[in-house]
């Protein structure tokens, strides 16, 4: 290819001169093509070491002139025929024209410029997102495919110098990280080594130091272990291959592939060396981080960041931090971990101006808000691109706002020991929906009424209780003056500045009649409610009246959801909580609906409208326990693995006796998947809640941590897993509220407490003290890091299970043995995941359906089927095998949908490897006959037919569904053909020993085809007659 002019010094230097005229020099690189000795073998290694471009192009031109010591290059080359075509292109073109200067210099600007305008001319026909990578990384992207064979749709995402450890030696080479593979060259004096690993198939990452090795990354794989150090940015490629794991394990998740983002704005500066799809997952990454930090939706885009001071006025200070600015949305984060938070959404923005400068406030900003709330930031390093990136942001916004953008966050508090529902306006956030849906009538969804509700159930079937009058009343009241005091000095709302001050008041619990509010501002569920007005109602019309397996199961569970509360005893509360499990079942069908939501959503319900209750579910499931209630529940079981890891580091001594028992993996998919709401009284596992929707699951963790310290004793002499589960329950049952203004609910645990001995309390704020003093050292930062490490033991081990689940379903019909057929699923699936990497318009790219059996998730179409069957079977060779292959694929393909699973895959490679000879003529026969054959073929079929079968009709019957290629020896007689053969015993035995043996297999196996019209598969099998006798 044509090159940019670059200076080169030492022309002779490792090249070798083969042609030459007054002007170029054509030249080869010492060691390549025939040959080379010792001096090819060091300058390969060179090569390799200093990542040179020789090892792609080994031939190139220069430009030179007699008296001048400086050479061009301008052209180079992968093949002497590539390179040819450029010399012969300068000297039919250009030597003519540069003979007429006199001055070497217009003769190299001559030729500089014409190179220049080829290569322009050349690139004016490629995409522009090519334009976007550097050249430098464009070339190491060239090697990458040439060396490992990586088609052009296979992307590099970066490379490092690296050293791979084989055995103690290390190896120095190139280390290439792609979308899908990793991939490790290196060349030393004639010795090769070649890496490729799939990133699906890693099963661990870590970044560790020992005596044997320094400082270095080891992959681990099912089969090996891998070691890669002196690395110039080790962090820096343990994050990237991080990522590129993580994406690996969402694509066997639920088969989400990495899509690259070409919105990205290109960067103000050149970046060297960097890809425009590094630049695509940094940018990831920063989103993640800043969505998780401050709650936002799922589809928020970080725009950028910069350091800045935010003045506060409850402690008249400016605290230093870090302003972050997006799509919607204005956050600041304090330096100090706990000493401000802020959120401030760009709707409500009214006024952003810029004070006057000062020595002490440089770059003043000022931001006001529709709640008459001015934030006041300085030390901003670009602050008039930040003016106009907001400017441009409110200019976006429509004028035409909608339904309720104006809202504002307005109360009436009045008396909170009173009963009443506190009156709010129509513009308040909680007044989303008419009251009239609260009316027992059955609400008409054709009139076009919104099914939500304007306050939580626990309101509404409260009993009478004296407590609101007495001492825990009073609590209550103290509790709602508290907050009341802080919303005064931090505001309220949104905009709410968030410090350690608002934690310790979650943990002193919520007051009933804020829980609702609170609720939806710490989880974030507020911000989508709002940009989505009149998304649930049109998602209950929509759902109402539909069925299917996903509402069959809200059914049968939702009398089971919490029915000792009288909200839940009548049809009201049920009725409520149907439209929003089934809501959300309609809207996210990859998880539809799973066990335990009707619980957590029971107690949404409680305490807020339906609307609400629906956004808050929206925020638990896809965002703060993410794959938490999918079919696998991957994300329990990740966070479970995440608890015995932290049991083994905080209770060393607790956690081996965890283990023995096995208690772990059984009471933290309880405890985790319904927030203790069903493990703990009601009053006190609220608290938990609280806590949980401001900190997240570290706080679930630590205080999951806290009640295995305070058992441990107990723990420590059980015998058994039952006594084991007997003390925690019993502890976790008698875990007290006793601040809660409500009238206790009977527990469902509370036969636990049976016992001569009266139980031993738990206060429920002095279990979450405990947990902090204990345990609060857990970073949000550190989970996310082992949440990482854990999702790829846990995915890989779902695989395994898959594996074995397939493998043991058809071994008892396949002549394979279980290794043999646990290799052909090993390579079958990795042909499934090259569509998914490759094939853009293959149907078994699609999405794949994780609600079906582990057999039918993993299909190939015919392309790839004649890929395996080329590379598999004993009968590919010749002109005629992609005909055999399609034929054979058309065959096994019994459910005509173009697609093939694998147990139909290995029937086929059974018959083939371990059929005899008269199962391998019989398949070759129905390969003749339809439905192997496509409509070209049929007429030529049924000539061959009516020539064999002779007197039977020429029409062929239809080719029946169920393929047996593992026959026994002697093949399937009708009656006729029994009588026949007893009667002429001496005749078979002659044909048996003539050519005309095999004409009258293929007649018998015709007639099969006419009289057999049904077979021992499809009577009833031995199984399902038992259990007709037993029923």
């Amino acid at each position: 290819m044509w090159l940019g002019p670059e200076e080169v010094l030492l022309a002779g230097a490792l090249w070798v001169t083969e042609r030459a005229n007054p002007f170029f020099l054509l030249q080869r690189r010492r060691g390549h093509g025939k040959g080379g000795g010792l001096t090819g073998l060091l300058v390969g290694t060179l090569d390799v070491v200093l990542d040179s471009s020789a090892r792609v192009a080994p031939y190139r031109i220069l430009h030179q002139t007699q008296d001048s010591q400086v050479y061009w290059a301008v052209a180079c080359g992968s093949s002497r025929k590539e390179i040819t075509k450029h010399w012969e292109w300068l000297e039919n073109n250009l030597l003519q024209t540069l003979s007429i200067f006199d001055n070497e210099e217009d003769i190299t600007t001559f030729v500089k410029g014409k190179i220049h305008g080829i290569i322009a001319e050349e690139n004016k026909n490629q995409q522009p997102q090519s334009e976007e990578d550097p050249g430098k990384f464009k070339e190491a992207e060239l090697k990458m495919r040439k060396q490992f064979g990586m088609p052009e749709v296979e992307k590099l995402v970066n490379y490092y110098s690296c050293s791979y450890w084989k055995g103690r030696v290390p190896r120095q080479g190139w280390l290439y990280l792609t979308v899908n593979h990793l991939c490790f060259y290196s060349f030393l004096l004639g010795k090769e080594v070649t890496l490729v690993i799939q990133w699906v198939d890693v099963t661990q990452l870590e970044k560790n130091a020992t005596l044997l090795f320094p400082e270095c990354i080891k992959v681990s794989t099912r089969d090996s272990e891998l070691y890669f150090s002196m690395f110039l940015n080790i962090n820096e490629t343990f994050k990237l291959m991080e990522q590129l794991a993580n994406i690996a394990m969402r694509q066997l998740l639920d088969n989400e592939s990495f899509l690259q983002d070409k919105s990205l704005p290109k960067p103000r500066k050149p970046l060297k060396n960097i890809s425009a799809l590094k630049r695509d997952l940094d940018a990831r990454a920063k989103n993640e981080c800043y969505r998780a930090t401050f709650r936002l939706p799922k589809d928020e885009c970080l725009d950028g960041h910069t350091d800045c001071t935010l003045w506060t006025p409850f402690n008249k200070m400016h605290i230093p931090g870090q302003m972050f600015v997006s799509n919607n949305y204005i956050c600041f984060a304090s330096k100090a971990e706990e000493a401000c938070h802020l959120i401030i959404p760009l709707r409500e923005v009214t006024i952003v101006e810029k004070a006057d400068s000062s020595s002490v406030l440089p770059s003043p900003l000022s931001i006001s808000t529709k709640s008459k709330m001015t934030f006041f930031f300085a030390n901003l390093r670009d602050r008039d691109f930040l003016v106009q990136r907001i400017s441009d942001f409110l200019q976006r916004t429509p004028s035409k706002k909608p339904c309720g953008s104006d809202r504002e966050w307005k109360w009436n508090l009045g008396d909170p020991g009173c009963e009443e529902v506190p009156e709010l306006p129509s513009s308040s956030p909680l007044a989303v929906s008419p009251p009239s849906a609260l009316n027992n009538r059955p609400v008409n969804f054709c009139a076009g009424e919104v099914p939500t509700a304007s306050q939580g159930l626990l309101k509404l079937f409260r009993r009478n209780s004296e407590e609101l009058l007495g001492p825990k009343g009073a609590k209550e009241k103290m509790k709602e003056e508290s907050w009341n005091i802080h919303f005064f000095e931090y505001g309220r709302g949104m905009c709410m500045y968030r410090t350690g001050k608002t934690r310790e008041l979650v943990q002193k619990g919520i007051p009933e009649n804020l829980r609702g509010e609170l609720w939806l501002l710490f989880s974030g569920a507020w911000n989508e409610m709002f940009t989505h007005p009149g998304y649930y109602g049109d998602l209950v019309e929509k759902s109402m009246g539909k069925y299917n397996l996903a509402t069959e199961e809200i059914e049968r569970d939702l009398h089971r959801s919490m029915p000792e509360h009288p909200a839940f005893q009548n049809e009201l509360g049920i009725a409520a909580l149907r439209r929003v499990l089934t809501a959300y079942a309609f809207r996210n069908p990859t998880i539809g609906y799973c066990q335990a939501m009707n619980i957590v959503t029971s107690v949404l319900l409680l305490y807020c409208n339906e609307e609400e209750a629906f956004w808050l579910l929206v925020a638990l499931c896809e965002r703060m326990l993410p794959d938490y209630y999918n079919t696998r529940v991957v994300g329990a079981l990740v966070d479970q693995g995440i608890f015995e890891e932290l049991t083994r580091e905080y209770l060393p001594q607790l956690s081996e006796k965890m283990q023995e028992l096995g208690v772990i993996s059984t009471i933290s998919l309880s405890w985790f998947l319904t927030l203790f709401l069903s493990v703990m009284p009601f009053e006190s596992a609220v608290v938990i809640v609280d806590c949980f929707f401001y900190e997240g699951i570290k706080f679930i963790l630590q205080v999951s941590l806290a009640i295995l310290d305070a058992n441990m004793e107990k723990l420590l002499q059980c015998c058994d897993e039952g006594e084991a589960m007997t003390i925690l329950g019993r502890y976790l049952d008698n875990v007290v509220n006793r601040q809660s203004v409500s009238p206790p609910i009977p527990h469902l645990h509370a036969l636990l407490t049976s016992g001569d001995d009266p139980p031993l309390e738990i206060d429920i704020f002095d279990l979450i003290k405990t947990s902090y003093e204990k345990f609060s050292n857990l970073k949000a930062d550190d989970i996310e890091q082992m949440r990482f490490k854990q999702r790829l033991k846990v995915i890989q081990s779902l695989e395994d299970t898959a594996k074995k689940s397939v493998v043991r379903a058809v071994s008892s019909d396949i002549g394979f043995s279980i290794e043999e057929l646990e290799e052909l699923y090993v390579v079958f699936k990795a042909k499934y995941l090259m569509s998914c990497y490759w094939g853009n318009n293959r149907a078994a790219a699609a999405r794949r359906d994780q609600s079906l059996p582990y057999l039918e998730q993993y299909r190939i179409d015919m392309e790839q089927f004649k890929e395996l069957f080329i590379s598999l079977t004993p009968w590919s060779c010749g002109a005629h095998t992609p005909v055999l292959a399609g034929r054979l694929f058309r065959l096994l393909d019994e459910n005509r949908d173009s697609l093939i699973n694998f147990k139909e895959f290995v029937t086929g490679m059974s018959g083939m490897y371990h059929g005899d000879l008269t199962d391998k003529l019989k398949i070759l026969y129905k390969l003749h006959l339809p439905p192997a054959l496509n409509p070209e073929e049929t007429e030529s079929a049924l000539e061959a037919t009516s020539y064999f079968t002779e007197d039977v009709t020429t029409e062929v019957s239809p080719f029946v569904s169920e393929l047996d290629f593992c026959l026994p020896c002697e093949s399937q007689e009708t009656p006729e053909d029994k009588g026949r053969r007893n009667d002429n015993g001496q005749e078979k035995e002659e044909k048996g020993t003539s050519p005309q043996d095999y004409r009258y297999y293929l007649r018998m196996w015709a007639k099969e085809k006419e009289s057999k019209k049904e077979t021992i598969k499809d009577l009833p099998k031995m199984s399902q007659v038992h259990r007709r006798i037993c029923k």
